[in-house]
């Protein structure tokens, strides 16, 4: 489905990862359907965007540019050694390893300054609404 931009003018606006290349990559996998869901740290959210089930973001790709809405379905906290096997295979990346999934999540963290097995991230599940 193709969108309205002013349509979604409150809508908190995101892009993936944390350099244009990263959140490029990503965005392609939310277009292709292989990711719904996503991994933050607790840290991060409480000091940019909490996802709320319901809300409705507007995703950036590497450039700054909106290029389609998902809808938040499911919102859990945890520590980030309980994430589920099923959940990093939702994320849709790389290999869809638990490997892969820990190696560059902990890396992720590590560029955002603080890792730690018992860090406590955020688990988001969503649905792809539509594209611009």
């Amino acid at each position: 489905m193709t969108l309205s931009l002013d349509a979604f003018g409150d809508a908190p606006r995101w892009a993936f990862g944390d350099s244009p290349e990263l959140a490029d990559e990503l965005l392609a996998l939310v277009l292709a359907g292989g990711k719904r869901a996503t991994c933050s740290s607790l840290a991060s959210c409480q000091a940019d965007i909490m996802p709320t089930v319901g809300e409705l973001s507007v995703i950036l790709d590497g450039a700054g540019t909106p290029t389609c809405v998902i809808r938040t379905t499911e919102v859990e906290i945890m520590p980030y050694r309980d994430v589920s096997e099923d959940f990093m295979r939702a994320e849709g990346e790389g290999d869809l390893s638990p490997e892969y999934w820990r190696t560059e999540h902990e890396a992720y963290y590590r560029r955002e300054g603080h890792f730690s097995p018992d860090m406590l991230v955020v688990c988001e599940r969503f649905e792809l609404v539509g594209r611009f």
